[in-house]
């Protein structure tokens, strides 16, 4: 066999597999919203039948009916699976769901939506056809649109991201704490094994440590509407995040396998 043949054997090769795609979606006590997001995520979905979609609820310690609407919604679609967990930590959730994926590209979105579908697929695309190892969404970059954000939030959110540039001087992208991020098969093996974080501030050290090994990371405008409803401790959350800000900045961050 040529090897002008053998070339243009593994480029239809290529093309004629889906990239596969897990979206995580971490849960804890979300009984209301949970059937509704995910039955709207799933339509979104079927409108791109060239990716071979997987939607995965982590469950992370739910007292409600959280689990059992997971499980029934489960049973009804053949390509949403469940991930129990009975500790809680979004940052615990996420790691063992993304850990347990054998998927091209490994997702999670929160399970409010406050991010726009439409981001979903530029989204997949920078990692499964740009080649970046980590895609974010960003609020703070040009072509991004926030919608009824409360000033609390706005100004503990962009305190926190200058905060992370002072500590971290040689950090370009601009949005840590968007729950709309993605990450390449390279990057669930290498990088996510070292991030220590448990919590919300895993978004932050996954980051950080994938910048420091040159994995390359690109950010992708959202239009992004606040959950009036959100359970999410602010102040509480904030102070863990510049912990672990202050962990990494004095006591050093282990470096995954570099790009080169």
């Amino acid at each position: 066999m040529t090897s002008l043949l053998k070339r243009r054997i593994t480029q239809y090769e290529k093309l004629s597999m889906a990239t596969t795609v897990d979206i995580v979606i971490p849960v804890l006590n979300e009984e209301v919203a949970l059937s509704n997001s995910v039955e709207k995520l799933f339509a979104f979905t079927a409108e791109y039948p060239e990716r071979d979609w997987r939607i995965m609820i982590a469950d992370n310690g739910s007292t409600d009916q959280t689990r059992e609407i997971a499980e029934g919604l489960a049973e009804k679609h053949s390509n949403i699976l469940v991930s129990l967990l009975d500790q809680r930590g979004r940052g615990r959730a996420l790691k063992k769901a993304w850990g347990e994926s054998d998927a091209d590209v490994r997702l999670y979105m929160d399970v409010d939506l406050s991010t726009d579908l439409k981001a979903l697929p530029p989204l997949v695309a920078a990692i499964a056809e740009d080649g970046y190892d980590v895609a974010i969404g960003s609020r703070l970059i040009k072509g991004s649109e926030v919608v009824d954000r409360t000033l609390k939030r706005e100004i503990t959110s962009r305190g926190y991201n200058i905060l992370i540039h002072m500590f971290f001087p040689l950090t370009k992208w601009k949005d840590a704490q968007c729950g709309f991020k993605a990450i390449s098969r390279r990057t669930a093996e290498n990088v996510l094994p070292l991030v220590k974080d448990n919590a919300w501030f895993l978004d932050t050290e996954l980051l950080l440590l994938a910048g420091k090994a040159g994995y390359g990371i690109k950010e992708v405008p959202v239009h992004w509407e606040d959950d009036p409803d959100t359970r999410v401790k602010i102040i509480s959350t904030a102070w863990e995040d510049v912990k672990g800000l202050l962990r990494l900045r004095f006591k050093g961050r282990p470096v995954p396998p570099s790009t080169t």
